[in-house]
């Protein structure tokens, strides 16, 4: 296990990996998006109060749900680097904040779209909304924190320590309308007592909230890729890479979990493994 772990964390392997599980959790994501659209807009019956007017869920309640899984990802992620000095966990959880960010955005939008016919007002500070907005704010603050330091060390120490402290906000937002009796209507789908809407609508809703899941999880290895090719370009697996000497970096990786440089750690003059 130990072994698994640390061989995760040589980047050059978890280049090669990403690269790989990209297109097949693309993909992933793309079929179960299609089937969720046409099974909540064209085959879920319209809701007795809400009409077709609800049907905007199926894209603001999974948006909502990531939200909060890219928050947790990232603060779980920011724990792991600073305790183990893990650099890569401090990469993907940078990788996770954009995304993150993006998913709050687009569940305030089209919260805000629902809830002017619903509420009569696109926004009124319940305690639902205002949490999401400081969990927006949140996600803005941890880039902002990345970008004020110059050395990716600081940063990366930083900006965790705002991750796991702001994790807090997490359970507020899950169990604000429960605490706080407001406008926001209560859980309908993920409940002690199981789902409160019918089948037809819950099936759809749950296929849209895996099919984000798995377009969060390929945009998060894109993102990373480049993260780590940023991280490491002084790295000879890098040059090397850049130049076409080794298009497959994740084999060296594999001969030797500390990294292809560690294997030629007298680079020729050029810096590329084998150049001249």
């Amino acid at each position: 296990m130990w072994k698994w772990f640390h061989k995760l964390g040589s980047p050059p392997h978890f280049y090669r990996i990403a690269g790989a599980w990209a297109p097949w959790f693309g993909w992933g994501a793309a079929l179960l998006i299609a089937a969720g659209l046409y099974g909540g807009l064209v085959l879920a019956p319209p809701d007795e109060e809400m009409g077709e007017g609800f049907r905007i869920l199926y894209v603001h309640v999974p948006a909502a749900w990531m939200s909060l899984f890219a928050y947790t990802y990232m603060a779980v992620l920011a724990a792991i680097g600073l305790i183990w000095r893990m650099k890569l966990a401090h990469a993907v959880a940078s990788a996770c904040a954009v995304l993150g960010a993006s998913f709050t955005f687009l569940a305030l939008v089209t919260g805000a779209i629902w809830g002017k016919p619903m509420w009569g007002a696109f926004w009124v500070w319940d305690a639902r909304l205002t949490s999401e907005l400081l969990l927006l704010f949140l996600f803005l603050g941890y880039l902002a924190l990345r970008e004020a330091f110059d050395d990716v060390g600081q940063a990366d120490r930083a900006s965790a320590v705002l991750a796991i402290v702001g994790v807090v906000n997490v359970p507020i937002i899950h169990y604000s309308v429960e605490w706080w009796r407001t406008l926001h209507q209560p859980p309908t789908v993920i409940t002690s007592e199981g789902p409160r809407i019918a089948a037809s609508m819950a099936t759809p809703l749950i296929m849209m909230a895996l099919g984000y899941t798995l377009l969060f999880a390929s945009l998060v290895c894109v993102r990373v890729r480049t993260e780590v090719l940023r991280r490491e370009r002084q790295k000879a697996w890098v040059k090397a890479l850049v130049l076409g000497e080794d298009n497959d970096p994740g084999q060296q990786a594999t001969r030797n979990p500390a990294g292809p440089s560690a294997s030629n750690p007298t680079p020729s003059p050029s810096g590329a493994p084998g150049a001249g």
